[in-house]
């Protein structure tokens, strides 16, 4: 799926590209990317530590939407398939 076609799966409005279900999704995109990437080439020390980022601020956007909106988080993680 493309980013832009993931935009508007989880956009609250026509407007919205930096809800944090958007941020979410578009990072888990990135992640799955760039594991995929890691996985050819292994000795890529500098996109690891940039996955590694990734996963964090993944991980505080979801944590965030936990604390605030339960029903939307779990319906978010279900649907990207994340575990928790």
């Amino acid at each position: 799926m493309a980013k832009g076609d993931l935009i508007k799966k989880y956009q609250l409005h026509k407007e919205d590209t930096g809800s944090t279900e958007v941020q979410v999704a578009v990072l888990t995109k990135k992640i799955a990317d760039l594991t995929g990437h890691l996985k050819d080439h292994k000795k890529d020390y500098d996109s690891r530590m940039g996955l590694l980022k990734m996963v964090g601020k993944r991980r505080r956007l979801l944590n965030y939407l936990r604390q605030t909106q339960e029903e939307k988080y779990q319906k978010l993680i279900k649907d990207l398939g994340l575990r928790k």
